[in-house]
């Protein structure tokens, strides 16, 4: 039987028992002019137990409802500042009850309401409050398990925060950047018993001058409040622990909060496949650079890695990892005035994958059938030291240097069987450097005028090495390979150095207090050199480099972009208009071969965007931008870069720009007074001109190069996303929707490629406090993909449950189930599997020992699945990954 049939009655059992246990109090709060009170804090006091056993905070209308339990004495408190606190003795039957409450003006006692008890939510303009205690039950262990309880928060399976929708920028403890630029460190890492409060900072915005000049819509902090004791002393923990075949564990972590000195020290070793801080992490940090620099400008050019692309894990899982992680996070205040903080992240890791793949070429009919070991090694580095000084309202500077390098090493075993059989070993080396530096001066001389100047300069070197030994000739007729050798050892170097600046300066003209016009001055500045070399390794160890101009670069690339920008904003009721334009004037020259090609355009493009401000709380925003979009110099360089065994790049020195445009319409509302959390987002996109891929291909050997053309590429995607809270009870349903319609050129034919994807997920969990808690969902996914006319879908269907539950007085029970369904639309592929993992620990009250036993993979899955498409092949490929392991482990708070 189907197990959505089986889940479906389980969930409709089970709420429906909770919510039965319980009723209503509604009603409505008003003043003595009979006006209604927005967020006023409601809260039903338990007269027997003195708990607080539910809450609520009433709508614009002043209304409010709050579950309770049934037959029993409560004491409902009314709340909001300014007024005087009122209390009204209930005692609850079989009906719902329905209160009438008015309120008295004291403003005298502003805050006396914080005094008498904790409130679970606070709203205080665009900050939202949250009393932890409200809502956890005990079973956290660290900050993503209390995030998931609070009502318009979510943790991702990737340990990333998202408030109402929006990803965090940035989390702060105590006001303390905790590592600048990433919410997932903090997700992780942060003790659940150290917390008292999360503030959400909505509309956020680092430079408090440029606050509603500026459209802050998207940006949301976090600041984690300490409990008391957690302040001024140091607190963390160490855990360690044990398995056989020699697995293990350490994590110890130390913290230390003071208003003029914190340091974070986190530290993970581990064999079991956990892991801290991944590749793909390290690419996607941002290291929390402030200004707005880059984005918005009207250009897209972006300086891209040249580096060859290491084989990545799924969902963090592969046969095997072995990972090293350590990080110190630390700021310190000289002065009130100036703040000093830093960051250092050293991770090192070895990953061995195992991959079982199916590739359909297209166009050639071909299956390539391959089987793959890598074995990986990577060690990554950050350091990043911030200074912000503010000796007034008025002045603030920021500076900020982010150093990153890593060293990555690859080796690949690949058996392709296709039209030939032949064995690959690879060999990928990279250690790329990045320095990054920014200078952001921010200076109000009187409410009327405002100026903002940033700078962000930016050196990378990049030494990409890539070896390929094949029993098979490749390329035959490109490469000149010496064919009287036992093999083809071939070996490839690649230097590329990149020297950038951007800057630009705002000057905010403040026409009233809903109006302002903005005039933006600014430039980028590029360099780049590129050099890399072909050459085989004969039998004798001797290299023979390939001298032809086609397997060889020597190119130097700049880039020059000066722009003006106006930008007029204007609130009129409801509605904030933000409507203006760049002009831009580009210079753009790639030197090779001993001859210059230098490409000019001035252009004008326009941007708009509108706000509609339903409530304090609902938004329907609609953002329209039109881009300029450049390459860098991998694709003006015309000599032969593999890129893969069977795949040869050529760059295009005629390439022109890309016209980019994108529409996008957001929806949001979030409502506490039934704490319903809704948004939804469209986005639209086309390109002109586009860059296309023009491939060659013969049998599975490609030779790609890029050019434009007049066959333009649309998509069009949109997300939905319901959650809302009854009593202990939350319901949540996503929806993600991706169609995709683009062209490329193969062996000289137009080809279209569509795609159209489908991702639904629908869930129901319990938040009791002293009760054991169950999550229970479905998520259901189509791939659905279209080239040449060719087209293959791929379902997956995947039910899950998570249960927490404390029980005995110091025992905690975790586990967490997904089973997986894995199937094409033509039965060739098939694939069901599941993962189970559980805990069990044991903490007496007081003590700080804590004892456990962890399960993971119980079910000793083997594999899991993906696909992939783009416009040559179809791509399914089944990963192994580690099997069953146990670990006892021991923490110790300190």
């Amino acid at each position: 039987m189907n197990l959505k049939y089986i889940l479906l009655p389980i969930c409709l059992a089970w709420s429906s028992i909770a919510l039965s246990q319980g009723l209503t109090i509604s009603g409505k709060v008003a003043d003595s002019l009979q006006n209604p009170l927005d967020v006023a804090n409601v809260v039903a006091i338990n007269k027997s137990t003195q708990a607080l056993d539910g809450f609520g905070i009433t709508n614009p209308l002043g209304e409010f409802k709050i579950n309770v339990k049934k037959n029993t004495e409560y004491v409902i408190k009314i709340s909001y500042l300014g007024f005087e606190t009122k209390e009204i003795e209930i005692e609850t039957k079989e009906e719902d009850i329905f209160l009438d409450v008015l309120l008295l003006s004291q403003p005298e006692n502003l805050d006396e309401v914080e005094l008498v008890y904790e409130i679970p939510i606070t709203i205080q303009g665009d900050t939202i409050v949250y009393n932890t205690d409200s809502f956890v039950s005990g079973t956290e262990k660290k900050l993503a398990d209390v995030l998931k309880k609070l009502p318009g928060i979510e943790v991702n399976d990737d340990g990333e925060i998202e408030v109402e929708g929006k990803a965090v920028t940035k989390v702060m403890v105590e006001g303390d950047d905790f590592f600048d630029g990433d919410s997932k460190l903090a997700s992780k890492n942060i003790p659940a018993n150290a917390l008292d409060k999360v503030e959400v900072l909505r509309n956020y915005n680092e430079v408090s001058q440029l606050s509603g000049l500026t459209n802050n819509q998207d940006n949301v902090a976090l600041n984690i409040k300490l409990k008391e004791g957690k302040k001024k002393f140091w607190f963390g923990e160490i855990t360690g622990g044990l398995g056989p075949d020699e697995l293990y564990v350490a994590h110890p972590k130390l913290f230390y909060y003071s208003p003029e000195f914190s340091l974070n020290v986190l530290t993970d070793l581990n064999n079991v496949g956990e892991v801290p801080f991944s590749l793909r992490d390290y690419w996607n940090f941002t290291g929390g650079t402030r200004g707005n620099v880059r984005p918005n400008t009207g250009t897209s050019f972006n300086t891209n890695t040249s580096g060859l692309g290491l084989s990545t894990t799924q969902n963090n899982r592969a046969n095997s990892i072995d990972s090293r992680f350590g990080a110190v996070n630390f700021s310190y205040k000289p002065s009130k005035s100036w703040r000093v903080s830093g960051y250092g992240i050293f991770s090192n890791a070895n990953t061995l994958l195992e991959t079982m793949a199916t590739r359909t070429f297209i166009s050639t009919n071909e299956i390539e059938n391959t089987q793959t070991v890598a074995d990986q090694n990577t060690s990554l580095g950050l350091a990043k030291l911030t200074s912000n000084y503010k000796p007034s309202n008025n002045l603030q500077w920021d500076y900020e240097i982010l150093l990153r390098s890593s060293e990555e090493e690859e080796d690949i075993s690949t058996l392709s069987v296709a039209d030939i059989t032949d064995t690959i070993l690879e060999r990928r080396e990279q250690n790329p450097l990045t320095i990054t530096q920014n200078s952001n001066l921010y200076y109000t001389l009187n409410d009327k005028n405002i100026f903002a100047l940033e700078a962000q300069y930016e050196y990378a070197d990049e030494d990409p090495f890539y070896n390929v030994l094949r029993d098979v000739r490749p390329f035959v007729g490109i490469v000149p390979t010496n064919t009287e050798q036992n093999n083809f050892n071939i070996g490839q170097r690649q230097f590329n150095r990149t020297n950038r600046l951007d800057a630009k300066l705002d000057y905010f003209w403040v026409l009233g207090p809903k109006s302002n016009l903005n005039f933006t001055l600014g430039t980028i500045q590029s360099g780049q050199r590129f050099n890399s070399s072909i050459f085989q390794v004969l039998d004798s160890g001797d290299q023979n480099t390939f001298e032809a101009d086609d397997l060889g670069n020597a190119v130097r690339f700049s880039f020059s972009d000066y722009y003006l920008g106006v930008h007029y904003k204007l609130i009129s009721g409801k509605f904030t208009f933000n409507p203006g334009f760049h002009v831009h004037d580009y210079r753009a020259s790639n030197e090779q071969l001993g001859t210059e090609v230098v490409d000019t355009m001035f252009n004008i493009v326009p941007d708009v965007f509108i706000n509609l401000q339903l409530k304090q709380s609902e938004s329907l925003r609609f953002n329209y931008t039109i881009q300029r979009e450049f390459s860098d110099i991998n694709r003006f360089a015309r000599g032969y870069v593999f890129t893969n065994y069977n795949a040869l790049y050529r760059g295009n020195r005629n390439l022109e720009s890309a016209l980019f445009h994108r529409a996008q319409l957001n929806f949001f509302s979030f409502s506490m007074f039934n704490q319903q959390n809704i948004f939804a987002n469209l986005v639209y996109s086309k390109r002109i001109d586009a860059f296309k891929t023009n491939t060659g291909i013969v049998g599975i050997n490609q030779v790609n190069t890029t050019i434009n053309s007049n066959l333009d590429d649309e998509t069009l995607s949109g997300t939905g996303n319901y959650q809302r809270t009854f009593g202990r009870i939350k319901i949540s349903g996503r929806s993600t929707l991706a169609y995709t319609n683009t062209f490329n050129i193969v062996n000289d034919v137009p080809q279209n490629s569509k795609s159209f994807t489908q991702d639904y997920s629908a869930s129901l969990g319990s938040s009791f406090q002293k009760a054991p808690n169950l999550e229970l969902g479905y998520r259901y996914t189509v791939n659905r993909y279209n080239t040449g006319g060719i087209e293959t879908t791929f379902f997956t269907d995947r039910p899950f449950a998570k249960l927490d539950m404390a029980f005995l007085k110091g025992f905690i029970l975790l586990a967490d189930y997904d089973y997986y369904f894995y199937r094409d639309k033509d039965q060739t592929v098939e694939n069901k599997y599941g993962f189970l993992n559980a805990s069990l620990s044991y903490q007496k009250p007081e003590s700080k020992w804590e004892f456990s036993i962890q399960g993971t993979n119980l079910t000793n899955n083997q594999d899991l699945n993906q696909d992939t498409f783009d416009d040559l092949f179809f791509r399914t490929t089944e990963y192994s990954v580690q099997p069953r392991y146990i670990l006892f482990k021991i923490k110790y708070d300190l």
